[in-house]
């Protein structure tokens, strides 16, 4: 009796109601709503990433460890950082501009949307250049980079 108890748990759990087609039965409409899918918390920080952000427009390159920060009416600022500080769901690279100022980009895995469009990336973003007020954005991988057409960069 005690062999047969886990494979009636088995038999059970393969049960689920259908309709007579044999495609699963539509769910009641006073079922509750299924639990909201968790943001991943680790993501691939290899790739060249780019971040965009509004109010002010800005936007950001990364490429290994190679920053470009360019913003309307100002010099494109190029920094190189040493490496990422990677936790669970975000890295952050912080480095030096030739002028010296300090530039720190963090990446956070989780939904953004850059409040211009309807578009939605994986990752937020936030840059600090010396201090000036942080810059909050949107980021995501640049092979993943939406296009106008929408299409992605990487297409």
């Amino acid at each position: 009796m005690r062999r047969l108890w886990p494979l009636s748990l088995l038999i059970l759990a393969a049960c689920q109601p259908q309709d007579p087609s044999g495609a699963p039965a539509p769910v009641p409409a006073d079922a509750p709503a299924p639990p909201p899918a968790a943001a991943p918390s680790t993501s691939d920080f290899s790739q060249p990433m780019t971040a965009i952000g509004t109010e002010p427009f800005w936007s950001l390159t990364l490429d290994g460890t190679r920053l470009k920060l360019s913003r309307p009416g100002e010099p494109d600022l190029v920094a190189q950082a040493p490496g990422a500080a990677i936790r669970p769901g975000q890295a952050t690279w912080t480095a030096a501009s030739g002028d010296g100022q300090r530039l720190a980009v963090t990446l956070y895995v989780s939904p953004c949307s850059d409040g211009m469009s309807d578009r939605t990336y994986p990752m937020n973003a936030e840059v600090t250049l010396g201090s000036a007020p942080t810059l909050r954005g949107c980021a995501v991988k640049t092979a993943e980079m939406p296009t106008e057409d929408g299409a992605t960069a990487g297409r």
